[in-house]
């Protein structure tokens, strides 16, 4: 069973998307890791610009991690970032989604970061600080990344909170994009419905898969 979960991971391993065969490059990614700290992700989106126009403009210029992986792959190949190649998977799936008020979603999301805090989020990044460094790649995900602001005195942890909830929140309307209320390959049922969530799981799975 695969639980999706992030909706690039999740639709590239069941249409069967095939990534470009780059190896990373740590010393070049280092590089361009000191270009965002020093000047912005700004500054690494201008010059994906300037070599690869069009993954400049499908790539979010915020979104550092993505930029520096078309700007690696265009650094290995030579030339711009290829188009994903699709080969269908050797099995069969079925998609089950919860639907959710985007009001109830906000709420719910809202109570885990509060969670997550009270419990020590903040202590538990510098600990991962020390024992792995402030680059260890899990420190850049949503929570910890605000909570390093805290450890760096850029936030007090009521800003880091807050800052979490609003990513959080930007997160969920993300999602709504890759798991669309009207695609017709996922099974959308009711949330609170516990019985028609188990339904659909057991329908799903007993279906036949090869």
């Amino acid at each position: 069973m695969l639980l999706a979960g992030t909706g690039q991971y999740a639709w590239a391993l069941l249409e069967g998307r095939v990534a470009p065969a780059v190896a990373p490059n740590e010393a070049l990614r280092l590089e361009l890791e000191a270009v965002a700290a020093a000047d912005g992700a700004e500054e690494l989106h201008a010059r994906l610009g300037r070599v690869d126009p069009v993954s400049a403009k499908r790539i979010d210029a915020r979104n550092a991690r993505r930029v520096i992986r078309a700007l690696e792959i265009v650094e290995a190949t030579g030339g711009p970032v290829p188009s994903l190649q699709v080969e269908p998977p050797d099995f069969s799936w079925n998609a089950v989604g919860l639907q959710w008020e985007r009001s109830a979603l906000y709420e719910r999301a809202d109570r885990r970061a509060e969670a997550m805090y009270a419990a020590g989020l903040v202590e538990e990044t510098r600990g991962l600080v020390e024992r792995y460094g402030a680059q260890f790649d899990a420190l850049h995900s949503m929570g910890y990344a605000e909570a390093l602001k805290v450890l760096d005195g850029s936030w007090s942890e009521a800003e880091a909170l807050a800052r979490t909830k609003t990513q959080t929140h930007r997160l969920i309307r993300m999602q709504a994009t890759w798991f669309r209320a009207d695609d017709k390959r996922i099974c959308w049922v009711d949330a609170e419905d516990r019985q028609a969530v188990l339904a659909a799981v057991e329908g799903a799975a007993a279906a036949p898969v090869r």
